[in-house]
């Protein structure tokens, strides 16, 4: 069967303009809510007052009221007495009835008091001794003086909160200030979010082999509250086109929007984008698919269609292509219809450091993180593809790079379009070669309340960003061949070593794969793997153990050209990872690890891990907690328990 993969693809500004022209139709709708949960919605109409604020004149200290002609004059030294009336006001309780305050009289008022007929100030008690009857004012009034008089704050028919506005705890306090017990909000849209995959499963249970868990629908229904919407989790349906088709009937009726991921069956092509256009027929007067396929780089399969009047918008499978696919399409839909109105994002400058490839013809949006340089902010690209999980939430913000660009040069300023509000870099950053031990240590930083970032571009890469003067610190592992000596000979100018420890790497492969049986050297794995075509998994280039790979094949005189060669992982994780799940069947990583999957480990090197920081960052305090934390006895000895040699 010839696969239906797209339609036509269009550019990112058409298809903005078909979707949002076939969703012209929709509008706001209308909810009444109680004041008690109306914190986070959108007021849908003006809301006036219904009472004065406040309600009466009241004092604003404790004190007494008076006629403030009669204290004129009146000073510390020369008080002008006033007869005291046997009143007393309290908060909320009213003078007695019929009376008035007379000339050169006084009245005791809390604050909070209703002033009395006649009074037209307040004496703050501090500034008054009474006795026998006799009030004595050492402080001359004026009129008005520490009176709120009935609605000076707010007026009776007075516009309190207009309509569009998103009521925060201010304007909830304001609310129940003029007795506003409810109000009309603009409603949630109702965004069904359904998952779509045989491989695809909720999270929590066990995973077979070629199984994943659903993360598109956790991180979809956040987004869509976080637009305010009101989403459903709608489940999960395998690729059976009967199945889907009959839950999509369902959702179209129930939901103002649907948005669904995933759904590439065995083979035969898109099958949600099969079913949506078969239901659109269905239904008379549906827009139907009016795009499949645009030219962005995450996102191109997205397809936006609208079944009878509900819009239908089919994310791409993989997490990061939804999520920025749901932004770029879905999020600006539901915020309109939660009256929220078009989101302003916040951005910032920076220079790539690296060189960003890119594809002509195609939209590209590349994942960054930010770090803080002598001169400028580094937007350091995460090279993470559209099926990862983390990077989005990892992330700083993006750099859109335009269709007619081939690649960002090294040295390029451009805008960043910053992830929420993170707009300030960590208080740590490592960029450098990835260990467990680092891992550990970062993870005590943040127990004393700093945030820090770890950038993995390998231990050359991490020395050249320093010297570049961007971010703190940086794991080395470089072994000077001709001396013998790790780290020290290849440290730039104004780069000091904090601390370290050894570890031991070696190659890794499955226990009972029969083509490494009976190994005795780490060689001989290697050129037994060049012989039975054993495939490989490489560290990135620029990594200390890259070059330590590098010299291994040298040494088994089988040469670089090894298949796998090319697959670079970025940690020693993502090593074990592919080794023990079969990707590949052999490479370098640490012994811990090893033991800790289960991988058969034969001994490379013993190595010297060292932690370099950037002197003129050495009194910054989350360096300076790096370094006692790498001096401190029972950091070591945890560092010992997870199989580093601290010495």
């Amino acid at each position: 069967m010839r696969q239906r993969q797209f339609l036509h693809v269009v550019g990112e500004a058409e298809a903005h303009g078909r979707f949002d022209a076939a969703c012209a139709h929709l509008a706001p709708r209308t909810a009444r809510t109680p004041l008690a949960t109306a914190l986070g919605r959108v007021a849908a109409r003006d809301v006036r007052a219904a009472v004065d604020v406040p309600g009466f004149d009241r004092s604003n200290v404790d004190g007494f009221a008076v006629r403030a002609v009669d204290t004129f004059g009146a000073e510390e030294l020369a008080p002008v007495p006033l007869v005291l009336d046997d009143v007393r006001i309290a908060a909320g309780v009213p003078a007695p009835a019929g009376y008035a305050l007379a000339a050169g009289h006084a009245a005791l008022i809390a604050t909070g008091g209703a002033l009395p007929r006649g009074a037209d100030a307040v004496v703050m008690i501090e500034h008054t001794v009474a006795e026998d009857g006799v009030v004595r004012v050492g402080s001359a009034s004026v009129p008005g003086q520490h009176v709120a008089w009935a609605g000076t704050d707010i007026g009776r028919g007075e516009i309190v909160l207009r309509a569009g506005a998103m009521l925060t705890s201010r304007e909830t306090g304001l609310l129940a200030a003029v007795g506003v017990a409810a109000l009309d909000v603009v409603a949630r849209p109702r965004v069904a979010v359904l998952s779509t995959g045989d491989e695809v499963r909720p999270p929590g249970v066990p995973l077979a082999s070629g199984e994943i868990y659903d993360s598109n629908a956790r991180i979809l229904c956040d987004a869509v509250t976080e637009c305010g919407g009101d989403p459903t989790m709608a489940g999960i349906v395998a690729d059976d086109e009967a199945l889907l088709l009959a839950r999509l009937r369902d959702l179209v009726t129930e939901a103002d929007v649907v948005l669904l991921s995933g759904g590439t069956s065995k083979g035969a092509g898109d099958v949600n984008y099969r079913v949506v256009e078969r239901l659109a027929a269905e239904v008379a007067g549906s827009p139907g698919i009016v795009v499949h396929g645009v030219a962005l780089k995450p996102g191109k399969p997205i397809c936006l269609a609208v079944v009878g009047p509900t819009p239908v918008v089919i994310l791409p499978g993989f997490p990061t292509s939804a999520v920025f696919t749901f932004h770029e399409f879905a999020a600006p839909l539901i915020r309109r219809l939660a009256g929220r109105g078009e989101e302003t994002a916040a951005t910032i400058e920076a220079i790539v450091p690296l060189r960003i490839a890119s594809v002509v013809g195609r939209t590209q949006y590349t994942l960054v993180d930010l770090v803080a340089g002598d001169r400028s902010l580094a937007a350091y690209p995460l090279g993470a593809g559209s099926g990862s999980v983390s990077a989005f939430s990892r992330a700083d913000g993006f750099v859109r790079i335009a269709q007619e660009d081939e690649y960002v040069d090294a040295g390029t300023r451009v805008t960043v379009r910053l992830i929420g509000a993170r707009a300030r870099p960590a208080d740590l950053v490592a960029v450098g070669s990835h260990c467990v031990g680092l891992d550990h240590l970062l993870g005590l930083v943040e127990e004393r309340g700093l945030r820090t970032k770890s950038i993995q571009v390998g231990s050359e890469g991490g020395l050249r960003a320093l010297a570049r003067g961007e971010g703190d610190v940086a794991g080395v592992h470089l072994c000077d061949e001709k001396s013998g000596a790790y780290n020290t000979p290849f440290l730039p100018d104004g780069v000091v070593v904090l601390g370290g420890y050894g570890r031991l790497q070696g190659i890794v492969f499955r226990a009972g794969d029969a083509r490494f049986a009976g190994a005795a050297t780490a060689e001989d794995v290697v050129r037994r793997a060049a012989a039975s075509g054993a495939r490989m998994v490489n560290r990135n280039a620029g990594s200390g153990t890259r070059v330590l790979i590098d010299a291994l094949l040298r040494g088994a005189g089988v040469g670089a050209a090894q298949d796998g060669c090319h697959t670079q992982a970025r940690s020693h994780h993502a090593v074990v990872a592919a080794v023990a799940q079969g990707r590949a069947d052999w490479g370098v990583t640490l012994d811990v690890l090893a033991r800790e999957s289960g991988l058969a480990f034969l001994p490379l090197r013993e190595e010297r891990y060292d932690i370099v920081a950037r002197e003129a960052h050495l009194a910054r305090p989350a360096v300076a907690a790096l370094r006692e934390l790498l001096h401190d006895d029972g950091v070591r000895g945890a560092l010992c328990a997870l199989g580093l040699v601290v010495g």
